[in-house]
């Protein structure tokens, strides 16, 4: 997107994203985007162009291999350390789930200390030191977020056996932190961010307005809410029927698969029945429809696992919208993202007869 690589296109751009769920970033909206991006940034400074940064915490390896990759040119007695520390993980076969596993129920003693170490390292070195000449200056913090990430991802998966709620906070907290640790970072640049976060429902809207509250779990627009207050924008997405892009089980294949319509009594029910193929509604600071949704309804949330067999459970929790979102985008129906790579699951999925001549 800034030209600063040797990648030809967004498509090689995107290569990296291999682990499941690629579907997610290798699509053609992102494509698309990321190529309507490259340009946007051609000819402007530095200080205007736009970045595309990941915030989750799942590329426990991926992250450990930038830690490692850094170190190698900025201080090769560093990246020796770092690899005696970063070895704790070399039983698991880069299985992310295996070492939580097998740390969690005590079957291996877990990498807490090391990584712990390697972070409070990387975080002095950043604090301490100036990018070697030739070198970008972001990638000292690139490498200190990345130490960050293998910090609390180890953590996640070694609680993720013992209950969803804190692992579940605990993911959402680093999602926060990375947003935090990017605003300092471009300030420090002199840059005053405007940051679009780009996640799922469950995520971006305010947990403490929803079912989740209720039992313990926090999300990334309740914690934006509290740290950056009217400033913080919440905006959610509702769909009625259509088809979408999910697996039926984690690490299982991309599907294209038929979205049920909304169960009564949920707001995509509600917003069905106003007929309108799509619209938005500004919900902050508005009276009349503050009114017309103070009734908590059910509201549906699809990630990138669909199990209509087991939609009510699964996928409906009871929320109070004006509250859960600042403003909320209906399109009555929708399709399924476009995978890069598409196999015979995809193109021949479960989709009703008349797509996309139905839309």
């Amino acid at each position: 997107m800034r030209g600063q690589s040797q990648d030809r296109n967004a498509s090689a751009a995107l290569s990296g994203f291999k682990r499941f769920p690629a579907w997610m970033w290798r699509n053609t909206v992102v494509r698309d985007f990321v190529e309507w991006l490259h340009e946007h940034n051609r000819g402007l400074p530095g200080s205007q162009q736009v970045g595309l940064y990941g915030i989750d915490l799942y590329s426990l390896f991926a992250s450990i291999e930038a830690v490692l990759a850094y170190l190698d040119v900025a201080d090769p007695q560093a990246a020796a350390q770092a690899r005696s520390r970063y070895a704790c993980f070399d039983h698991y076969d880069r299985d992310s789930q295996a070492y939580g596993y097998a740390s969690s129920y005590g079957l291996r003693p877990s990498c807490e200390d090391e990584v712990i170490q390697q972070l409070r390292e990387m975080n002095c070195r950043l604090a301490e030191t100036t990018p070697l000449p030739g070198m970008e200056s972001d990638e000292a913090f690139f490498a200190q977020q990345n130490a960050r990430l293998v910090c609390n991802a180890e953590e996640y998966y070694r609680t993720m056996f013992h209950g969803h709620i804190l692992s579940w906070n605990l993911r959402d907290s680093h999602m926060v932190e990375t947003l935090q640790a990017l605003e300092r970072h471009m300030k420090g640049h002199g840059i005053s961010p405007r940051i679009a976060v780009w996640a799922h429902n469950s995520h971006l809207g305010d947990a403490a307005a929803t079912e989740m509250g209720a039992r313990g779990e926090w999300s990334v627009g309740q914690l934006a809410r509290q740290h950056w207050g009217s400033d913080t924008v919440l905006l959610g997405f509702s769909s009625y029927r259509g088809s979408v892009t999910a697996a039926t089980q984690w690490d299982a294949s991309a599907q294209r698969r038929r979205v049920r319509d909304g169960l009564p009594g949920s707001y995509e029910a509600l917003f069905h029945e106003t007929g309108l193929p799509r619209f938005w509604l500004w919900l902050r600071g508005n009276a009349a429809l503050r009114e017309w949704l103070a009734e908590p309804r059910l509201q549906r949330a699809i990630g990138v696992i669909y199990q209509p067999q087991t939609e009510r459970q699964s996928h409906y929790f009871h929320t109070h919208l004006a509250d859960q979102f600042d403003a909320v985008i209906h399109i009555d129906e929708t399709r399924a993202l476009e995978p890069l790579e598409r196999d015979a699951g995809w193109i021949h999925g479960e989709v009703p007869e008349t797509f996309p001549s139905g839309l």
